[in-house]
């Protein structure tokens, strides 16, 4: 899965190379063999900063979790304060391509030689604590941040909050976008349950805005913050959006706080029905920034959002892929990110839809299959991952949901397939899972 960037700095092939199989082969690592590899305890991380000098509490920071839209969040929150001059480290999960995807700053994937060296150098501790493949990624993120002097990091949770690796530090900002349901074998089986896992990233005084409200939900977080002192704000209730047109490529609406307009014609190459409601969530909190010490322009809001892909390297989420037939793929996985995928999906012209599928085999797939067009050509396949789910196996039980198609041994088969088989005015969509996003972006 790993793809190497002439325009970064590189060492020797192999040298890198090595450095990753020993992460991801002798360290456990959730997309790889799932929640073996989940630890709700903070022992290990808190271990790791001791050991480094505490890196976490060198820079400060805006902690962001939830259950959807963490990623996009955080890269247009990275690319606003990059436009301001700051010097922006940015931490999220998982990679498509290049596991320096991860940790950036101002764009650029962090350095092959830093990751080398910080394996090397602590290889000892890593054996004897046996810290998981996230806590060293995180430990790595926070030290890489501290030693280049970062203004602001931007760092996204993993699958949680309260026990997630990135939660011993305490940020300027939290952030939770949302809540839906999406592993709950880790975090629980109803809404509030999962939303006290989230909520576990609010801290004592810390502001925290939360990105839609939820009946279930908001009281949870109403609660904590209520507790730990902190103030909270919704964004979907302070702002609202108006006159919204979506393109393929572009944004665009307008945004009211009560009768005060905010911005007109606001653009970002934030995309997807989806960016809405995180777009809120962003402007929500850049107008927060300015009271804790963090000065914010508008003007360069504006100018940030228009060109969020370039400026922090945000790929996997409704890109685009190739035109006539337009081939698109987003990463969404569970039952809340595919409603949104299908009701865009359902806002684009075209003449037929091919829809190249691919999903891991711990997932509860029925309320995802459920939601899916029945009127498209299925392409099932399995990702490269070994918890990858069977094609036929995939094939069997969307059969169940009326979702007719075939069965092909890889991602890239199935996609070809699909190109051979659309005609120049239909649509591809490609998902399912991270995973199968990983092998075509």
């Amino acid at each position: 899965m790993e793809s190497l960037n002439e325009h970064d700095q590189k060492m020797s092939p192999m040298t890198y190379r090595s450095t990753l199989r020993y992460l991801f082969s002798k360290l456990p690592m959730y997309q790889r063999i799932g929640r073996q590899a989940f630890k709700k305890d903070l022992t290990n991380i808190i271990a790791l900063c001791e050991h480094l000098g505490k890196p976490h509490k060198a820079f400060k920071s805006i902690h962001i979790a939830g259950t959807n839209g963490k990623g996009s969040t955080a890269h247009g929150l990275a690319a606003i304060l990059q436009a301001h001059g700051l010097k922006v480290g940015l931490y999220t999960s998982p990679h498509y391509k290049d596991f320096r995807e991860r940790i950036k700053i101002n764009g650029s994937l962090i350095p092959e030689e830093e990751v080398v060296n910080f394996v090397e150098e602590n290889k000892l501790l890593f054996d004897e604590i046996k810290p998981s493949f996230f806590e060293i990624t995180v430990a790595l993120a926070f030290h890489y941040f501290a030693q280049q002097q970062v203004d602001i990091a931007i760092i996204e949770t993993g699958l949680g909050g309260r026990l997630d690796s990135t939660n011993i530090i305490t940020p300027l900002l939290s952030v939770i976008t949302n809540i839906s349901f999406d592993h709950m074998e880790l975090l629980g089986n109803d809404l509030p349950t999962i939303a006290k896992e989230k909520a576990g990233i609010i801290k004592q005084g810390v502001p925290v805005v939360i990105g839609e409200t939820n009946e279930e939900t908001a009281p949870v977080f109403i609660a904590k913050a209520k507790a730990e002192q902190a103030q909270i704000y919704f964004a979907d209730q302070d702002l609202r959006a108006e006159n919204v047109v979506q393109t393929l490529r572009e944004t665009s609406l307008d945004v009211f706080a009560e009768d005060l307009q905010l911005y007109k014609s606001l653009k970002s190459d934030l995309t997807g029905t989806y960016q809405q409601k995180n777009l809120l969530t962003i402007l929500r909190a850049m107008d927060i920034l300015p009271d804790i010490g963090v000065p914010i322009r508008r003007c360069l809001i504006k100018e940030a959002l228009a060109g969020v892909r370039q400026s922090v390297r945000f790929i996997g989420r409704w890109q685009i892929l190739q035109n006539e037939p337009l081939v698109v793929a987003d990463s969404a996985h569970n039952p809340a990110g595919i409603a949104h995928i299908v009701e865009q999906l359902e806002a684009l012209t075209h003449d037929h839809l091919h829809m190249v599928i691919g999903a891991v085999n711990d997932k509860d797939l029925s309320k995802i299959l459920v939601q899916l067009p029945k009127n498209a050509t299925y392409y099932f396949c399995k990702p490269e991952v070994p918890r990858g789910l069977p094609a036929a196996a995939l094939g069997n039980l969307a059969a169940k949901y009326d979702l007719e198609g075939s069965v092909y041994e890889s991602v890239d088969d199935a996609l070809e397939n699909a190109k051979r088989a659309a005609r120049k005015n239909d649509l591809i969509f490609v998902g399912g899972s991270t995973f199968v996003v990983a092998e075509v972006v």
